[in-house]
């Protein structure tokens, strides 16, 4: 089973062994490689489409987000023949409750990243989706009673020294970082416990949200705060042709990385999605850099010791990785 992001989707190294899958290889790696890729550059260059709506208020870039995902996604489930999944889904009511509770979270994600994003803050939001790898090995420790390897201790420490670096140092709390990770891992929990499809469960998360977004739309237009179908002249906050489209096709940027993700997992292994996993947050950073967000020495500090400890990480869980194909052969 494979399943998203958001802006990202659920990391890919070496999440907890009860919620890893399996993908396959050979001929289709290829492939898999440039959907990996082509997803994780949508992702880590989403900054560059939410600063074009920049001044226009973050619930309605977040409804326009919600709303417009539901037909984009009804086209591509047809496309792909996946209507009988969300049959089967919404047909169990334990799934249904869970993709409820994965939609508040994702939803919660999607508004703190749009709001990161308009309040010059990618610095911070980047620095969530480095952390987010870890929080899962967390996850497994806290919520699934596992024992972490030595090299993971080692890389959860660096982690945890960089945060309270920045926390001390720069004398401000990354909360933007940590409540972004957090949120993701609680989706990306809920998602590869749920037996749902990734396009299927983002199609019946977004349409379980899309009456909250339509009342919200509705509303904002009908008291005159809404940018949307304003007529107003220009490009972004002022409204007008150009911004209605940028705010349409906030769907298709939603749901198209998320396909060709799911493309990818099919084909290639958890560790080398894993390493692909970092061009988003990279992407970001780099942006962040790009766009003159403050960047102390203690955020270089903080970022080095989470690099490192990545690094840490993912050489730990390629070693696993190896270690497990060869006991599997064994036996």
């Amino acid at each position: 089973m494979t399943n998203t992001q958001a802006d990202i989707p659920p990391p890919a190294v070496s999440p907890p062994a009860r919620l890893s899958g399996s993908s396959t290889g050979g001929a289709d790696a290829r492939s898999g490689f440039m959907f990996a890729v082509a997803a994780y550059t949508m992702w880590g260059l989403l900054p560059i489409y939410l600063k074009a709506l920049a001044g226009i208020d973050v619930l309605e870039v977040l409804a326009h987000r919600i709303f417009w995902s539901a037909p984009f996604g009804a086209a591509l489930l047809t496309l792909r023949g996946q209507w009988p999944q969300v049959r089967a889904a919404v047909a169990d009511r334990r799934v249904l409750m869970m993709l409820a509770v994965a939609a508040l979270a994702i939803a919660t994600n999607w508004l703190i990243y749009v709001w990161s994003v308009s309040a010059s803050r990618v610095l911070e939001a980047s620095l969530g989706y480095y952390i987010n790898p870890l929080m899962y090995v967390a996850t497994g420790v806290f919520i699934l009673g596992e024992k972490m390897r030595r090299m993971q201790i080692i890389a959860v420490a660096l982690a945890g020294t960089g945060v309270l670096v920045l926390t001390l140092g720069a004398g401000v709390f990354p909360w933007v970082s940590l409540t972004l990770a957090a949120l993701f891992t609680t989706y990306g929990y809920i998602r590869k416990t749920t037996d749902v499809g990734a396009l299927p469960g983002l199609f019946i998360e977004v349409t379980l949200l899309s009456p909250i977004a339509l009342f919200y739309l509705l509303w904002a237009m009908n008291a005159g705060e809404a940018v949307f179908l304003s007529g107003g002249q220009g490009g972004p906050p002022a409204g007008g042709a150009a911004t209605d489209a940028l705010l349409i096709v906030a769907g298709p940027i939603t749901v198209i990385p998320l396909m060709l993700f799911a493309l990818a997992a099919r084909r290639l292994t958890l560790t080398t999605l894993g390493f692909i996993q970092y061009i988003g947050p990279t992407l970001q950073f780099i942006l962040g850099i790009w766009y003159g967000e403050a960047f102390t020495v203690f955020h270089g500090i903080c970022f080095g010791l989470i690099w490192i400890a990545l690094a840490v990480f993912s050489v730990d869980a390629a070693r696993a990785n190896r270690a497990a194909k060869k006991l599997r052969a064994a036996g």
